[in-house]
């Protein structure tokens, strides 16, 4: 595997990234291609470690040695093959995956990991430019018709599976476009849309139908899909978010971190937007409320629509810098991390709670009110109590909320489904991938919950084998979950 002592010789380097001061002042991506003497060299430092717990941490369970050897040995068009054989889109996860394979690495147990997800990256989009990654419609088609609910990435790795395997797959939207959290929930900053756009041609030659605009329970009965289609795939994701129910919620200037992402996501994509309605942070004291991705997207569309000022807060804790003896390799490295809308400034704060908002006469908001925690435990349940004399209030113009999300959204499809849902309010299902109706699949954030897109794209997949077999009687689509 790669170079024999690669994984001594040569140190980890960060992918290179365009100055803070250009990219703050633009929608272009953040980062840049490797060289390609500097991505090879990066190859070389996989090991031959005999068990390759990246596997374990990939749920595609890419076959991540295989193509770091590949790239290594300047071998890209076999790499891209491999690549292909277990991710349908590469170039998505190569930019917005948090890459846990990289924390499972072998290497990573005393020393930097490899850098999994930039060779995943590259080789994609070397593959796109020699022009290896074209429509290959089916040769055969089994006249089986499959619709699939929702345009995410779960949605359409299933719907690209299910194509492959000869079906007919009409994938429905209720937004305008196709795309799902990946069009608008996603920034311009970490994925161009013409990278979704590249892909979603291929489809479309390879003969998948894209019908957006159509909200299935409302512009079209669940009863009318069906009876038109053999099976039915649930992939609308966990739309509802988590509110924050304290006082002077109802202000104006208070928002859910989506309401703000799709707005800038509209504008990037060229829809005009009255000033009434769009929300800029321009010249606005703003204060983010949730520590994780989403928060930091709107931390980074912020710093774009030049913001005053941006706070992030977070109810738990600073995470140390390195591993704790409770988080051993191969966990998920529960660790300090920066990203790039982190490196382009704002303050983040931790162990923090806000209590209430206050506003003018007009109804406006003004102030936020909050109060320092001390996280602990009581009945085994995390807690986190108030520390005496903490309280603060911040002079704010607008509050973004991005505390995760709570679920699927129950009303309409799911009601008119009947389908039975878990404890948690998610859509269950069996192990073939099949909710308590006949004929209907689930797969991605509406049966698992709120997630990250590897698990979103390897539940498409698998759900897409589950009803490959119910309709076949077997399949040979690979299912890489269970």
């Amino acid at each position: 595997m790669g170079k024999l002592k690669g994984f001594i010789e040569i140190e980890r380097q960060k992918a290179p990234s365009r100055p803070v001061d250009e990219r703050r002042q633009d929608w272009h991506e953040v980062y840049l291609p490797y060289a390609t003497t500097d991505l090879r060299a990066q190859g070389a430092r996989c090991m031959d470690c005999g068990i390759p717990f990246c596997h374990e941490g990939c749920p595609l369970g890419n076959l991540i040695p295989d193509w770091n050897d590949l790239v290594y040995r300047a071998k890209w068009q076999p790499a891209i093959d491999r690549l292909h054989k277990t991710n349908n889109f590469p170039e998505w996860t190569g930019r917005l995956c948090p890459a846990p394979c990289e924390g499972s690495c072998v290497l990573a147990i005393d020393r930097d990991a490899v850098t999994i997800k930039s060779i995943e990256l590259a080789i994609v989009e070397r593959a796109f430019e020699e022009g290896w990654v074209r429509p290959e419609p089916p040769t055969e088609r089994s006249g089986k018709r499959v619709a699939v609910i929702g345009s995410g990435p779960a949605g359409l790795a299933a719907a690209d599976q299910l194509n492959k395997a000869g079906h007919l797959v009409t994938v429905f939207e209720r937004s305008d476009r196709i795309g799902g959290l990946l069009r608008y929930g996603i920034p311009e900053f970490k994925m161009e849309k013409r990278f979704l756009n590249r892909r979603l041609d291929i489809m479309e030659a390879e003969g998948v139908i894209f019908q957006p605009n159509t909200d299935v329970g409302e512009t079209i009965g669940a009863d009318d899909i069906k009876g038109d289609f053999d099976a039915t795939l649930l992939a609308g994701g966990a739309g509802m978010p988590r509110d924050l129910k304290v006082p002077g919620r109802e202000l104006k200037g208070v928002y859910f971190a989506m309401e703000y992402l799709t707005q800038q996501n509209r504008k990037c994509e060229g829809d005009i937007l009255s000033d009434e309605e769009f929300i800029s942070a321009e010249g606005k004291r703003v204060v983010i409320i949730g520590g994780g991705d989403t928060g930091a997207d709107c931390l980074g569309t912020a710093h774009r629509q030049g913001a005053r000022s941006v706070h992030q807060f977070e109810l738990m804790p600073r995470p140390p810098e390195g591993r704790s003896e409770d988080n051993p390799w191969p966990e998920w490295p529960q660790i300090f991390r920066v990203s790039s809308a982190h490196e382009e400034g704002g303050e983040r704060v931790y162990s923090v709670s806000t209590q209430r908002f206050t506003g003018n006469d007009a109804g406006e908001l003004t102030k936020l009110h909050a109060v320092e925690v001390e996280m602990g435990r009581k009945d085994g349940r995390m807690s986190f109590d108030p520390v005496p004399d903490s309280e603060f209030e911040l002079d704010v113009d607008l509050v973004f909320l991005a505390m995760g999300f709570l679920g699927p959204q129950r009303e309409g499809l799911l009601t008119q489904l009947g389908v039975d849902l878990t404890d948690r309010g998610n859509v269950s299902r069996d192990r073939n991938w099949m909710t308590s109706v006949d004929g209907v699949f689930t797969a991605g954030d509406m049966q698992r919950g709120q997630s990250l897109i590897v698990w979103a794209i390897a539940e498409g997949r698998s759900a897409a084998a589950g009803i490959d077999r119910y309709l076949m009687g077997e399949t040979r689509l690979p299912m890489p979950l269970p």
